[in-house]
């Protein structure tokens, strides 16, 4: 079977993402969580008090919500809704060839991110969470990891490409 240029992409792309994220996780969960389990919600400063490394295992998905669901509604729509989503839209970026290079990447981290997160709801029944920024305390994120950075990271682009597009699309008409 041979497999495209743009697919190799695609697939490096989800399986890079996948890595990144698998690999910040098991570090956290090895140094962060041993160093803090005497002193559980320690942060441990990267950049001062502004960001910081802590080991939170999140039940629930964005923010811990859903985490208070019952567990048949949990494994729904945090594991059985997310698994069919990504299967769309992988199966639309293979199938879609024009599709230019910045929305490939987008939806390829994208994929990755939530694939990574879905692992480990299954492996281990939560996600492992461990970056916070606080800049005040208005300013300030709520406790994520490198899957989703990736997909925040990935809506952006698609956001700016789409702004470009129909940017585009009125100078020629």
């Amino acid at each position: 079977m041979n497999i495209s240029k743009r697919n190799q992409f695609i697939f490096l792309i989800v399986a890079l993402t996948v890595a990144i994220d698998q690999i910040s996780k098991v570090l956290v969960r090895s140094f962060v969580a041993a160093r803090t389990a005497t002193n559980p919600g320690e942060q441990i400063p990267l950049i001062k008090h502004y960001f910081t490394l802590m080991n939170v295992e999140n039940e629930g998905a964005f923010l811990g919500m859903g985490s208070d669901l019952s567990e048949p509604l949990r494994i729904a729509l945090l594991l059985i809704l997310p698994i069919i989503v990504l299967g769309f839209v992988l199966r639309y970026i293979l199938k879609d060839k024009t599709l230019n290079y910045w929305s490939l990447l987008a939806f390829a981290i994208i994929i990755g991110g939530g694939i990574a997160n879905v692992f480990d709801r299954v492996v281990y029944g939560s996600v492992t969470d461990f970056f916070y920024i606080k800049i005040t305390d208005f300013l300030r994120t709520g406790i994520f990891n490198m899957a989703d950075l990736f997909v925040t990271t990935g809506m952006i682009m698609l956001l700016i490409t789409s702004f470009k597009k129909d940017k585009k699309q009125a100078e020629n008409s």
